[in-house]
């Protein structure tokens, strides 16, 4: 039996359907207005009538179970509404097709509720904006099991950037890789959306937005980003490049110190005025013997261990607190003088311009700074004063502990640099 959908995809699209139809996985960074959801429903529909397989199972996820119900339920009723015998299930936004196969629209913000599933094919829509666990621990699981010698499971991540994040790493790793393919579909070069439209949006949007949602940025600024505008000249100077160890120079080390979530560690010598930010480490769930042992393993040779006042906090098992627990595994915590989270932000900004930063060892560090911002309030019109607390904020707050304490390092020390005394005699009395 002919099956016929009402689908006319553009050449650009259909050409990424057959692309992807020769490889098991996916990256597509595609412009606004490119199309995507309709892309991705009809590639998911499309591959669903055609498997043979016993009860095939698809699933096309967004961000949250409300956006897929928004954007592409009604897409995938248009779409399969004239196949003879399909049925839909409203409550669980699932259809079902006479060959055995069923499409589930799922939302990606808990990811613990979908475990247990199996998939032949995924397709995760604005994957940037999706928890990271998301894809390691429960949608690739779930194409596993499912992946035989006859039954290849396949995956397609598709979004527009949103600076460097999952999405980003993704994308890079996925370059040049036998099995996947990458796509990047600007604004500027497909045509899709009309040239008025564009320069409609340019007057309207800010320069960093519309690098973003139009030409595929990845490295436009977060809106509201704290330390947007320092990362970028630090990068623009060069001063994001390989910073070696030095070993006749101390390293000092700054900590953001969490229970339930990350503890971050900045590693920095200073030398003369600059500030060579050398390595970064971040991890959870963990106590402060890993971090020790982390520390003993790097092999530095250390001058300070700086934490935040909190760190003098008893815990109500052991009645310590971890500075003392930290003194008992050899480690002597120097505490940062408390200010305003204002005055810390400013002293980081002002810190920024004097730091030498190691790309490859302070990448996860690095990205939090480029990714740590105030959310826009709506109603007011302006940026929130409070930064937005998520995965970014574990490397923000320490290097900004860094900023503060850092000064107090300088007290009583010599210049880094003095003026030659050519009268100078080493024989007078």
């Amino acid at each position: 039996m002919k099956i016929e959908i009402p689908y006319a995809p553009r050449p650009i699209q259909a050409k990424l359907h057959h692309q992807m139809m020769q490889k098991r996985w996916g990256v597509v960074v595609a412009h606004r207005r490119f199309g995507k959801t309709v892309w991705a429903i009809n590639h998911v529909l499309r591959d669903a009538i055609l498997n043979q397989k016993k009860n095939p199972r698809y699933a096309y996820i967004a961000p949250t179970y409300r956006q897929a119900k928004s954007v592409a339920w009604d897409y995938l009723k248009d779409f399969s509404g004239k196949i003879p015998g399909v049925r839909f299930h409203e409550t669980e936004l699932r259809c079902d097709l006479p060959n055995g196969a069923r499409i589930n629209l799922l939302g990606g913000e808990t990811p613990d509720s979908l475990r247990g599933i199996f998939l032949d094919g995924a397709i995760l829509d604005e994957y940037s904006q999706m928890p990271e666990s998301l894809f390691p621990e429960v949608i690739r699981p779930a194409l596993s099991d499912r992946s035989t010698a006859d039954r290849k499971t396949w995956c397609v991540f598709i979004g527009t950037p949103k600076g460097h994040n999952a999405f980003f790493d993704l994308y890079e790793e996925a370059k040049g890789q036998t099995d996947w393919i990458t796509a990047v579909y600007k604004a500027s070069e497909t045509g899709i959306v009309a040239k008025e439209e564009l320069e409609a949006a340019q007057k309207m949007m800010s320069a960093d937005q519309y690098a973003q949602e139009f030409e595929c940025s990845w490295n436009a600024n977060v809106p509201g980003a704290i330390f947007g505008k320092e990362m970028q000249d630090a990068l623009d100077a060069g001063r994001i490049t390989k910073v070696p160890y030095d070993p006749s120079v101390k390293v000092d080390t700054w900590w953001d110190l969490g229970i339930g979530d990350s503890t971050a560690i900045w590693f920095t010598q200073t030398v003369g005025r600059a500030v060579q930010v050398m390595d970064y480490y971040e991890n959870r769930n963990e106590g402060l013997p890993h971090y020790c042992s982390v520390l003993n393993q790097k092999g530095y040779l250390y001058g300070t261990h700086n934490a935040p006042h909190d760190i003098d906090v008893r815990e109500l098992g052991s009645g310590k607190s971890r500075r003392e627990i930290a003194w008992d595994l050899g480690l002597n915590f120097r505490v940062v003088p408390k200010l305003p989270l204002e005055d810390g932000i400013h002293a980081a900004q002002l810190l920024i311009p004097r730091c030498w930063f190691d790309k490859a060892a302070c990448h996860t560090g690095l990205e939090s700074l480029r990714q740590y911002h105030r959310a826009y309030n709506e109603k007011t019109r302006s940026f929130r004063t409070s930064p937005v607390h998520d995965w970014s904020s574990h490397a923000a707050d320490a290097f900004r502990y860094l900023a503060v304490g850092i000064r107090e390092n300088r007290i009583g020390d010599r210049p880094p640099q003095q003026m030659a005394d050519n009268h100078y005699n080493p024989f007078a009395a």
